[in-house]
């Protein structure tokens, strides 16, 4: 039947900051196997794989191999990127009071929810549109590194009202610090290594 499964460790992404949770399978060392159909995450360092035994039983201390999709990790890590490019893209052309207000990172699509005081002109959007691409054709490396929040706040690493950070963050920056597209966020998600 259905069931709610914790691993530790875990390879699943949990939901979070807008991006969906993993989907993929776990088998027990005796046969068991679990469709695992989506993954949340209630608290900090805690993932719920929720799915479903469709084959044998399962049972709590059972030794597992656990994977995601692969093929679907890299749609939702690619989508990810792309909202922090947009997010680069809108602060640029339309000015920093620009804020996130909310996103869907899926394997499918994104959707980016932002603040700002008017619709968009064709112009605006064709100019968004094209620094956004530009950022891709840049194809800058993305890096990650894990800092103290006020040291993170210092390089200029860009924290979303609302959220809630502990006392060390995931800092992603894309292209360097002297490259005209570069952005940095504080972001646990998961990203591509390049722009491109």
């Amino acid at each position: 039947g259905k069931v709610e499964v914790v691993l530790n460790p875990t390879p699943f992404y949990g939901e979070a900051g807008g991006q969906i949770g993993d989907r993929g399978v776990i088998v027990t060392d005796s046969g068991a196997k679990i469709q695992i159909t989506a993954c949340q995450k209630p608290v900090d360092k805690f993932t719920v794989c929720i799915g479903e035994v469709v084959e044998g039983a399962v049972n709590t201390g059972d030794q597992v191999w656990a994977g995601y999709k692969p093929e679907v990790r890299k749609e939702i890590r690619a989508h990810h990127s792309a909202t922090h490019l947009l997010h680069a893209s809108l602060s640029k052309v339309l000015g920093d009071h620009v804020k996130q207000a909310g996103s869907l990172v899926q394997e499918q699509r994104l959707r980016f929810d932002y603040s700002h005081f008017e619709s968009l002109t064709d112009e605006k959007i064709r100019a968004i549109e094209v620094d956004s691409n530009q950022r891709v054709l840049a194809a800058s490396e993305i890096q990650t590194e894990v800092l103290p929040f006020d040291e993170a706040k210092e390089k200029g690493a860009i924290a979303l009202f609302g959220e809630k950070y502990g006392d060390q963050v995931r800092v992603l920056s894309m292209g360097n610090e002297n490259d005209k597209y570069f952005s940095t966020e504080l972001c646990g998600g998961t990203h591509v290594k390049n722009t491109s």
